[in-house]
């Protein structure tokens, strides 16, 4: 199984979400359980979920991103 690696630093671009209430809730306690910022923690979960896509997802993005 493949573990979740939490990045150093970034530069980036600024986004809202609109996320469901449990899932804001179990992501800061994930970052206070990680002593990290929310937003940390969230970058590390996305490029984890990026990176562990479906194989045929995988294939469509790589397409739209040649």
């Amino acid at each position: 199984m493949n573990k979740l690696k939490i990045p150093e630093n970034h530069s980036g671009i600024s986004k809202t979400l609109r996320l469901p209430e449990n899932i804001v809730d179990e992501i800061q306690n994930l970052a206070d359980l990680k002593n990290l910022s929310f937003n940390k923690t969230i970058i590390s979960l996305l490029e984890f979920s990026l990176a562990n896509l479906d194989e045929q997802d995988r294939l469509k993005l790589d397409k739209l991103n040649v």
